[in-house]
């Protein structure tokens, strides 16, 4: 729970991202979707959670091992870890938008 608590207070990304799933999980219930685009739902909110811990973790390391000082191999590094954040919050916003915006627009026609 300690490694939890620490990424959710010291990354803003974190936060960010704890935010907008919750958000994602509240409307999938007032929308009342299916049980299977639920489990698809949460399964996008958890990868980008863990996916975004895991780059924490990545970026801790290279800060440890290179004493805060740049290093190209390190900035590889951070900047592979962050496009994983990357693609998985792009499958997130794309199993978003297939199950979202039918019933959204269901709802204004």
């Amino acid at each position: 729970m300690q490694g939890i608590r620490t990424v959710f207070q010291e990354e803003r990304n974190m936060r960010a991202h704890v935010v907008f799933g919750l958000m994602a999980i509240l409307v999938a219930f007032l929308l009342r979707v299916s049980v299977l685009e639920l489990l698809w739902i949460f399964l996008a909110v958890f990868l980008v959670w863990i996916v975004e811990i895991i780059n924490t973790i990545f970026e801790n390391v290279v800060d440890m091992v290179t004493d805060f000082h740049f290093h190209p191999i390190g900035k590889k590094i951070k900047d592979m870890a962050a496009g994983a954040v990357l693609v998985t919050s792009l499958f997130s916003a794309i199993v978003g938008a297939i199950i979202f915006l039918p019933k959204i627009i269901k709802l204004f026609l």
